[in-house]
């Protein structure tokens, strides 16, 4: 049986960056996976939402629709 990783997407505004587990996105991004992991943090949300860019990352888990 094989143990599927978790996927995200990354988003930056309306725009997709990446899709991928969280390695794989902070390796074509080229920053550490720790980085991947803050945008899903409440403190990111918090001062990134009312930022006047408006442009913040934002990390979505996605389903997994082969759940038994």
């Amino acid at each position: 049986m094989k143990i599927a990783k978790q996927e995200y997407a990354l988003y930056k505004g309306e725009v997709c960056l990446a899709i991928g587990t969280a390695d794989e996105i902070a390796e074509q991004l080229k920053v550490k996976k720790e980085t991947i992991w803050f945008y899903l943090t409440p403190s990111y949300y918090k001062r990134r939402k009312n930022s006047k860019k408006g442009d913040y990352r934002i990390l979505i888990k996605l389903d997994d629709d082969d759940e038994d």
